[in-house]
């Protein structure tokens, strides 16, 4: 990507607002601890089998949480956004979170991430960032209890509609580029029940189906299956 790399000193003030709570040998030590990434679409950020990567925010792009079976099947946990903090990706310094997450870039995607032995110091020295850490985890865990009612309690009808409302919503367009199979990891299913259930959605004048692309074409339609 060719783009101007941000100072990490301005970008770490902008992301993390306990930063006027620190020392300056805090503020030192988070500066050394941080780094600026670049992630190509498609690319992993973290995996099971990597170290402890630490805090990740996104600045540009998209990234996608999952978790995966055995057997290969995913279940998207959230996805991030610009703006956005995942700390399950430092999950190693928490004792409290014992299970393995995937995370993939979706998109073009510059990170700022804090590594994990940093953070994990700054967090023991200074309550502020203690606070921001633990509420940020807060805030991912209700984003996966609310991603496994879903999975477990919704029937697959509203929530392909949720999601294809969701996209609509949020890309601004009705036409959605994606794939069966990438909607499939997105709401954990197999891409045979998504094919089938948007092949129904078709009939029902609901979207038309194109080759990478979903066309809304009944916005309010697709809402009132969420009800």
């Amino acid at each position: 990507m060719n783009h101007s790399r941000p100072n990490i000193t301005d970008t770490l003030k902008k992301c993390y607002p306990f930063w006027e709570k620190l020392t300056d040998t805090q503020k030192e030590q988070l500066k050394t601890s941080s780094y600026i990434r670049d992630y190509e679409p498609g690319s992993f950020v973290h995996s099971r089998s990597e170290e402890c990567l630490g805090i990740l925010i996104v600045l540009t792009g998209q990234l996608r949480t999952y978790i995966q079976s055995e057997e290969g099947r995913e279940v998207t946990l959230f996805r991030l956004g610009p703006g956005e903090v995942c700390t399950l990706s430092a999950a190693c310094m928490m004792q409290e979170i014992t299970f393995d997450i995937f995370i993939e870039s979706t998109a073009a995607s510059t990170l700022l991430i804090t590594g994990a032995s940093g953070i994990h110091r700054l967090m023991e020295a200074n309550i502020y960032a203690e606070n921001y850490i633990y509420r940020q985890t807060a805030e991912r865990f209700s984003d996966v209890m609310w991603s496994m009612g879903q999975l477990l309690f919704s029937s697959f009808d509203k929530r392909l509609a949720a999601y294809l409302t969701d996209e609509y919503v949020k890309l601004g367009s009705d036409v959605i580029s994606t794939t069966h199979e990438q909607i499939a990891k997105n709401l954990g299913t197999a891409r045979e029940v998504v094919s089938r259930m948007l092949k129904y959605f078709e009939k029902e004048g609901l979207v038309a189906l194109g080759r990478g692309t979903i066309t809304i074409k009944n916005v309010s339609g697709l809402k009132k299956l969420l009800t």
